[in-house]
């Protein structure tokens, strides 16, 4: 299934790799904060993945259903510009991308306004994730130990991240780590990871995500280097509100509270250990 065709001659088809930055743009037009280089990378998590709405050739619409492994996808940028919202073309891309999805447990992070709407296409409330805002200032109190994650084997930090995810993300995680201006650092114990955290750019600062840590203590190690690394710059932590100790993190750090969402299920729900979630990696591909 790679195009359909709806009413008033709308199309909807699977974004080709020089459209990709396309959705980014929308989501930095709706306020969302992207990263300079979040699209690329996300392209490589499952180029079937992303779909694109085109009225008579416009593209107006668009929306990303990223598979992983053989049971779980992930909802994002689903966006439609302003002048055609409320006309059914976002329905229409909505349920496109939800059947691409068909049989797999589906989560998103819905913004407030939508939550109602994805309520009644099946989702059910899990948790909040809060966005924190603020100037990254580290701590006089600095880790030894830590290790550019890019020191480490790939296979190390993968295991890792697997732990935290709902599923394998090998490609994703490639990209992810190698893409240039990405920044982590790991704490390690031994040959054995004991958490991992990276921060990129976006116009404005930087977005940390993931921050996966095994205790309070390792996570704010982590994230001391990171602010560490980019001094007096504004930084952004996406925080699960379960995880009591990832709140205390950020607001340790002087860090406030700028936006929120709610992730949300279809299908079934997922049993990720938020206590060791300090930062999720994206509201758009979880």
């Amino acid at each position: 299934m790679t195009e359909i065709r709806c009413k008033d001659h709308f199309e909807i088809r699977l974004v080709e790799e020089g459209e990709i930055q396309f959705l980014c743009d929308l989501a930095a037009g709706e306020g969302w904060n992207p990263g300079l280089r979040d699209i690329q990378c996300f392209y490589q998590a499952d180029k079937s993945g992303f779909f694109i709405g085109l009225l008579n050739g416009e593209p107006i619409a668009c929306i990303s259903a990223v598979k992983y492994g053989e049971e779980y996808g992930f909802v994002g940028f689903y966006i439609v510009r302003e002048p055609w919202r409320g006309k059914g073309f976002g329905l229409a891309i909505w349920d496109h991308a939800l059947d691409s999805l068909k049989g797999r447990l589906i989560g998103l992070d819905g913004v407030v306004d939508q939550q109602d709407n994805y309520i009644k296409s099946g989702f059910q409330f899990s948790h909040r994730n809060i966005r924190f805002e603020g100037t990254a200032k580290a701590q006089e109190n600095k880790a030894v130990g830590l290790v550019d994650v890019k020191s480490l084997s790939f296979d190390q930090i993968a295991a890792f991240d697997r732990e935290h995810f709902f599923d394998k993300r090998k490609r994703f995680l490639k990209a992810w780590l190698g893409e240039e201006g990405h920044l982590g650092f790991a704490a390690i114990d031994g040959a054995e990871v004991k958490g991992y955290g990276l921060i990129r750019p976006y116009f404005d600062g930087y977005k940390t995500g993931p921050l996966f840590a095994e205790n309070p203590v390792v996570a704010n190690d982590i994230f001391n280097k990171l602010c560490a690394e980019v001094d007096d710059s504004t930084i952004i932590l996406d925080v699960p509100e379960n995880n009591t100790e990832g709140v205390l993190l950020a607001e340790r750090y002087g860090l406030v509270q700028s936006f929120e969402t709610a992730r949300m299920y279809k299908g079934g729900s997922v049993n990720l250990p938020l206590d060791n979630i300090y930062g999720i990696t994206s509201f758009e591909l979880g």
